[in-house]
């Protein structure tokens, strides 16, 4: 057992030069490690692992940078130009500390889900109990690997384009242990492939998911989401219906209707619409927080974000939509030394994050949650955007059904109008959930940032970077560049245009 947490400590620190050309070099040799898969206390606690390693790389940078690239957000005076070479595209490049991290981040994670695949069959087995855990565990870890891949190939790789794909670039595909390995890219197609086929070996290896669900545990729920989502991002409409149409219809994940229930969503880590959600515990389990939309000052009382949503985001929502009050909120602001009061003309902040009290650790928020990786919503925009191109009146039902839930009418749409509802939609509902780039990207929309909420207290100068940025579908950096040391000491890896 001591080997085996050193092994996981070591992975966890290990520089990014081995990870980003040695994807998989192991800090011991492939006998040592196969020491650390004996018993089913083994096991377990190597699968804790996995899911703590999960918990700390779905919030933080790894969810709210692609939202600071987008058009959702205005960088306040006093932001400090954290994530500012995203949010401006300006001085984003390659050595970039978000890209460098979020890479290192994810293919660090790999290195322990492929030696879990690898490994875990060598664990001693007594009873068919037994046997059924080891599987159920090698089903997790598949849906754990298309769940990475499928990360990196949207934001490291084209996206996806059937008549293109088997040569477009996509990312470093490695299953294997194989320490001397400089891996190219495979191409988008050959990663969505072996994405696919983790989902269908998850599937098979999975447990049938029971009358209550475990939201703590990838289940075979949260690879019908998955695939809902991988499809949608390949445009393979079909597919996604395939997947999210018997999701939802299993009943077990319903909709929040009233304001209190998407509060305790938001607030107190309710799971009731969620599929999968990493477990957080105080003080010594809390995955990266969210940090940057609110910035509570305990001594002033007062608040000092980084970001504050634009004009255009909090017109979006009617009075009567139940997630209004909970996602956006007015507080009092003190920016650069000015108040800004809450009132007729006060500012709203994005306020999906506040931290959970039963996660804080001291007096005031952490900003710290259980994180939502999966949740029913999601599959429910990714099936109304996936009817919308095969049936817009099947579309425009769901869409209905959707919007009453969340406390809105009717709409009578169709064609593009429709079309831009549905999009409008995924702004309510996923907002500050780290979409809105990877959204733009598969519909083939500019960035375009509108009106603040206030000149004030926001950075304007220059403000073709800041307030006004405006940039084409297709620019280079809407995918990112491959990280400036894996340039270097790879000789295999090609770069991204533009970069």
């Amino acid at each position: 057992m001591k080997k085996m947490f050193k092994y996981i400590l070591t992975v966890t620190l290990v520089s990014l030069s081995i990870v980003s050309c040695d994807v998989e070099r192991y800090p011991y040799d492939q006998i040592e490690q196969t020491q650390a898969f004996k018993t089913m206390t083994d096991a377990k606690t190597i699968m804790n692992g996995m899911y703590a390693q999960i918990r700390n790389r779905v919030y933080g940078i790894y969810l709210f940078s692609t939202d600071v690239q987008a058009d959702l957000l205005n960088a306040s005076l006093d932001f400090g130009n954290r994530n500012g070479f995203p949010h401006r595209w300006e001085g984003f490049l390659s050595t970039d500390y978000t890209i460098r991290d979020v890479w290192f981040g994810y293919y660090s994670a790999l290195v322990n889900v492929n030696n879990i695949i690898t490994n875990m069959n060598s664990v001693t087995t007594v009873t068919e109990v037994d046997k059924d855990i080891i599987k159920d565990y090698l089903g997790q870890a598949h849906l754990a690997r298309a769940f990475y891949y499928h990360q990196l190939v949207i934001r490291w790789g084209k996206p996806y384009n059937a008549a293109t794909a088997a040569t477009d670039l996509g990312v470093p595909l490695i299953t294997t242990f194989n320490p001397t390995l400089k891996p190219a890219r495979a191409t988008v197609e050959k990663v969505y492939e072996q994405i696919l086929k983790d989902i269908t070996d998850a599937k098979a290896l999975m447990a049938d998911v029971g009358a209550t669900p475990d939201v703590k545990r990838l289940n075979k729920n949260a690879a019908l989401a998955l695939e809902a989502r991988v499809y949608l991002h390949m445009k393979n409409y079909p597919k996604v219906i395939a997947a999210a149409e018997p999701l939802i219809a299993t009943g077990s994940y319903p909709l929040h209707t009233t304001v209190a229930g998407i509060q305790s969503m938001w607030v107190n880590d309710d799971a009731t619409e969620v599929i999968f959600q990493a477990s957080a515990s105080a003080p010594n389990e809390l995955p990266e927080p969210n940090v940057i939309y609110l910035g509570f000052n305990p001594g002033t009382g007062k608040y000092t974000p980084d970001f504050i949503p634009e004009q255009w985001v909090v017109d979006l929502y009617d009075p009567l939509d139940i997630r209004f009050t909970t996602y956006l909120e007015q507080k009092p602001l003190m920016v650069q030394g000015t108040d800004y009061p809450i009132g007729p003309t006060g500012i709203y902040l994005l306020n999906k994050y506040p931290g959970n009290p039963a996660l804080f650790t001291s007096a005031s928020t952490n900003y710290q949650h259980s994180p939502i990786v999966f949740r029913i919503a999601e599959t429910y925009l990714n099936l109304i955007e996936a009817q919308y191109f095969e049936n817009e009146g099947a579309a425009l039902i769901l869409l209905n059904n959707f919007r009453n839930a969340r406390g809105l009418v009717d709409v009578t749409l169709s064609g593009t109008a429709l079309l831009d509802e549905i999009k409008n939609e995924r702004v309510r509902e996923l907002l500050g959930e780290g979409m809105r780039l990877n959204d733009l990207m598969r519909w083939g929309d500019p960035v375009v940032r509108q009106a603040p909420q206030n000149l004030g207290p926001i950075t304007t100068v220059p403000a073709d970077h800041y307030h006004e940025l405006n940039k084409a579908a297709g620019d280079p950096q809407f995918i990112w560049g491959i990280p400036a040391n894996d340039m270097t000491t790879n000789p295999n890896i090609v770069q991204n245009p533009g970069w």
